[in-house]
């Protein structure tokens, strides 16, 4: 439990930073209305049918209305949020569950709650964000809909006054649709991710936000004076004057840095001394590629194509795939879209498939592993990509390979599909890039040989750093393991760039480590050729690239990569960053 009590004494509490800028307002509580029911049996059937289809619709027009005006506050794409709402209700699946059991003899009440709590559980029992992110839609459905059989008021934010920080356990896209954002401060939340649709919307509305702050509306009371940091997650409650003035400061310096990025818009990327590198960014979606071309990004470093097969009960079929693809390579407009292909296991599960439980998932059937063996999936996705690279320049990255032989095999099944697509008079890019997901230490012991093979290298730092130094990144108790600063990590980069600017291909990287400021020098001087990362940290890390010449980054990386410990490695990075 954080230390604060009811009198506002000042204390420092901590969550996670989801959305940058800092935040000083007076608390605004919002709790949601009491949804309890007594659950009775249905006397009318139909009349059952018809009342929650009534509540269905009543729903469905609310929340297009609601996506309506979060087009005009945040975006059409993070509007599309809650049109995904509507879809989602709209699946044969869940209305049909609800409908069976209303015509056994369940209330609408009953039938919605334990049809949507069966949802729930399956994509809250996931490891990941993706997957967790639809349980919390899926809540947000039942309560909508709760709410209108049961005749309660939704929880309205919109004359929220002027300097308010909103303080609420869920910020659901429902609730973000009412928010006049020039009057909101800031967000806190007791649950959510960096990757949550809260944090998602706090950032379209460029709100700072604080996530995942434990017992948030015990803590914090209507009226409290607080001020929230979206980066470092720091919430501080009831601040003194000197506080005050020392974050008065912080934001000032914030927003004229925010200010001074936009001078990098329309620029090329290069080092100070003018060597050019590509700047992409990561998207999970096809509507976040509008973030990505929003933030001048040149490309997409790596699109995560999990979604297509989390987002719904059973696989997507190819021409669904298909469109998905087709319709990110029309946005980049030529530019460079590098395709994962299918990443499931591990830390992202899908129900419907059916996979056996692992000991240990992240090194088990997963990835390249699954795709291989499951071909008739495989082929379908990669059929897709073929089709898709006729609209622009899409390129087919492979995760998780270990070994020679994966990356020999999916170039097998490849050129069999190609051979169909022509014999068929499809169009394709019949040279098609296909490159490797650098993320395992075998694929770094073997990244010269794997060069042979491979048209690119992108080096996905977050699960190289985990397999590396064997530490679980969501473990807390070998967290302080789990670092791209440490030598070992370092040394499992450089020969990876190394090898692949001998063998003459690209060396690029997608992992959280490409945005890092501090790293930035190091990759520089490694050779590194492409930095992915998210659309809203392109602009920066284009400010950090340029801010090194060559040279200075090498004499800097001399001295680092002769360190022996994480510490020292970091002590010397902080000590020469540059702003």
């Amino acid at each position: 439990m954080p230390c604060a009590n009811s009198q506002g004494v000042n204390a420092m509490l901590k969550g996670i930073g989801a959305s940058s800028g800092i935040g000083m307002g007076k608390v605004l509580l919002i709790k949601e209305h009491d949804l309890s029911y007594v659950p009775k049996a249905a006397e009318d059937v139909q009349s059952e049918l018809a009342r929650y289809q009534s509540a269905v619709e009543g729903f469905c027009s609310a929340t297009l209305e609601k996506a309506e005006r979060l087009k005009k506050t945040a975006g059409e794409k993070e509007a599309e949020i809650l049109q995904g709402h509507v879809l989602m209700l709209q699946d044969p699946y869940m209305r049909e569950e609800i409908e069976k059991r209303i015509e056994s003899g369940q209330c609408a009440e009953s039938a919605l709650e334990s049809v949507c709590d069966m949802f729930i559980s399956i994509f809250s029992s996931a490891d990941d964000d993706l997957t967790n992110q639809r349980a919390t839609d899926v809540k947000d459905i039942k309560n909508g809909i709760l709410r209108i059989l049961l005749g309660r008021e939704e929880a309205d934010i919109s004359a929220a006054p002027p300097g308010t920080v909103l303080v609420t356990a869920e910020l659901t896209p429902s609730m973000t649709a009412g928010i006049c954002k020039e009057n909101i401060a800031g967000i806190i939340t007791q649950t959510g991710s960096k990757t949550s649709h809260s944090a998602i919307l706090a950032r379209a509305l460029e709100i700072p936000a604080v996530l995942s702050l434990e017992h948030a509306v015990d803590v914090l009371h209507n009226g409290d004076m607080v001020i929230l940091d979206g980066d470092s997650g720091e919430v501080l409650q009831a601040p003194d004057p000197a506080q005050l003035a020392d974050y008065t400061a912080r934001q000032k310096a914030y927003l004229t840095e925010k200010k001074a990025l936009k001078a990098f818009i329309g620029k090329q990327t290069a080092t100070k001394d003018g060597c050019i590198v590509q700047l992409a960014a990561n998207i999970g979606t096809p509507l976040d590629a509008q973030a990505a071309v929003d933030n001048d990004s040149e490309g997409i470093g790596l699109f995560r194509t999990e979604f297509l097969f989390m987002d719904q009960t059973a696989l997507p079929t190819e021409e669904e795939q298909f469109e998905a693809y087709k319709k990110v390579a029309l946005m980049m407009k030529g530019k460079p879209v590098v395709i994962r292909t299918l990443d499931i296991g591990g830390d992202k599960e899908i129900p419907y498939l059916g996979l056996q439980k692992e000991e240990n998932p992240f090194l088990g059937f997963r990835a390249v592993r699954f795709c291989l063996k499951r071909t008739d999936i495989y082929k379908s996705q990669l059929r897709a990509l073929l089709r898709a690279s006729a609209y622009g320049d899409i390129r087919i990255m492979v995760p998780l390979v270990t070994r020679v032989e994966e990356l020999r095999q999916v170039k097998a099944l490849l050129a069999q599909l190609k051979e169909e697509l022509t014999d068929q008079s499809v169009p394709f890019n019949s040279a098609i890039q296909l490159g490797v997901m650098m993320e395992t230490p075998a694929s770094a012991v073997i990244a010269d040989l794997l060069a042979k093979e491979a048209d690119f290298f992108s080096i996905g730092t977050n699960d190289l750093t985990q397999y590396t130094m064997c530490a679980d990144r969501g473990n807390a108790n070998v967290a302080y393991l789990y670092s791209h600063y440490d030598p070992a990590v370092l040394r499992m980069i450089r020969r990876i760039v190394t090898c692949a600017k001998d063998a003459g291909i690209l060396a690029g990287m997608c992992g959280e480590a490409a945005a890092d400021p501090l790293l930035i020098p190091l990759l520089i001087s490694f050779g590194l050729e492409e930095y992915s990362v998210s659309p809203t940290s392109v602009l920066a890390t284009r400010k950090a690239i340029a801010a090194w010449s060559k040279e200075e980054a090498d004499m800097l990386a001399q001295k680092v990569m002769s360190l022996p410990t994480q510490q020292e490695v970091l002590r010397c990075l902080t000590e020469h960053a540059r702003r």
